[in-house]
């Protein structure tokens, strides 16, 4: 069977099952990490509708704490094609501004257009908060408003790099390889080196070539450890 690219999982995490996904990227709560190794884009992108659109400023908390240390390390092409289809106004104005805040990363450039009206507020009623605290620095400048102190700013609640990179493997290979579907690629090879070229760029959401190279890859290399070891 061809392999038709898909970019979007069927649906996104929720409850405890986000919960746990985010403690397996490096997010700290009080719960344990989940059982398989979570894609990065997809938790996210999942943690941003839960916080937004559920009004769950826990999690939005953590979120961009996390995209402050890790940004560097997601796949911002992919990351920025999955805003742009999802259909609330509020969660694409929330990565707007994250892009918006975050604008010395050049590869943010897209994302920063993708809400073009005027400034909205992170939510209704926060009219006092606002007068009381004004605004959260980190999107004064932004398209969101969101009011100082609605979102604890705690970064020893996120792994470091250092920390994150022995847990997650795609973590790992991204910060060797630069955040890319390859280094994801890699990192699911670990896990399973009878993937089929097909089945590596569906989970990876890559493309068929690029797993075909990557499997490609794979076979040279582990061939000439297993030599060097005879």
């Amino acid at each position: 069977m061809a392999h038709k690219r898909v970019l979007m999982p069927s649906k996104f995490a929720i409850g405890e099952t986000l919960t746990s996904n985010m403690v397996a990227i490096g997010m700290r709560f009080a719960a344990a990490s989940s059982t398989f190794e979570p894609n990065i884009e997809d938790t996210i992108i999942a943690a941003s509708i839960e916080g937004v659109k559920r009004e769950d400023y826990r999690v939005l908390s953590l979120l961009v704490d996390w995209l402050e240390l890790h940004m560097e390390r997601v796949n911002v092409d992919r990351l920025t094609k999955m805003v742009q289809l999802v259909d609330d106004i509020l969660v694409r104005a929330f990565w707007t501004a994250i892009a918006q805040w975050q604008a010395r990363d050049w590869r943010l450039k897209r994302m920063q257009k993708i809400y073009r009206k005027q400034r909205i507020n992170l939510a209704e009623g926060f009219d006092f908060q606002m007068r009381k605290y004004g605004e959260d620095e980190r999107f004064a400048k932004t398209v969101l408003r969101v009011p100082a102190k609605l979102l604890r700013h705690r970064l020893n609640d996120i792994l470091s790099p250092a920390e994150l990179a022995p847990k997650h493997l795609a973590y790992r290979y991204r910060v060797m390889i630069g955040p890319s579907y390859r280094a994801d690629m890699w990192a699911l090879m670990e896990y399973n080196p009878e993937l089929t070229p097909s089945e590596l760029a569906r989970k990876c959401y890559g493309s068929f070539p690029t797993a075909w190279a990557v499997r490609r890859d794979w076979i040279i290399c582990t061939r000439r450890k297993l030599t060097k070891v005879l």
